[in-house]
């Protein structure tokens, strides 16, 4: 896979994730005063390094594992990064409100700020990324 295909997929799932980030904080916010509601979050980015990592890792490996049994680990495998989802992540660990619920609306609306400005950063890398082939078929 050739640089613009993986730097382009990327984009687009990093946007991907960025508009389901947006819909868990909307939704968090949404349920700030429910009683017991537990706040959400996305996980993306630390599966990404662990797939991006696990490339790296079997570049360099200098040694392989044997499989004596089927029911072994495979610890040769590279994990795609194409295979990883963004994930859920439900915080049951605080309590904010003395209704436990862990909802802080000002910290929601301040991520979703971050999520937009983050989107339209991610939205102009994306288009910067067709402007150089739009450049490059120019010539």
């Amino acid at each position: 896979m050739n640089s613009f295909t993986r730097s382009v997929d990327l984009l687009s799932r990093a946007m991907d994730v960025n508009s389901l980030r947006y819909q868990v904080s909307a939704n968090n916010i949404a349920n700030a005063e429910v009683p017991n509601y537990k706040r959400q979050e996305v996980n993306f980015e630390s599966e990404l390094k662990r797939a991006f990592d696990s490339e790296k890792d079997a570049a360099t490996h200098e040694f392989h594992f044997a499989k004596t049994h089927e029911r072994h680990l495979d610890f040769n495998d590279v994990y795609d990064w194409r295979t990883v989802e963004p994930r859920r992540v439900t915080d049951w660990t605080t309590t904010a409100n003395a209704n436990g619920n862990n909802v802080d609306p000002e910290t929601e609306a301040m991520n979703i700020m971050k999520i937009q400005l983050n989107y339209r950063l991610l939205a102009q890398l994306e288009n910067f990324e067709f402007s150089q082939v739009k450049t490059a078929m120019k010539r």
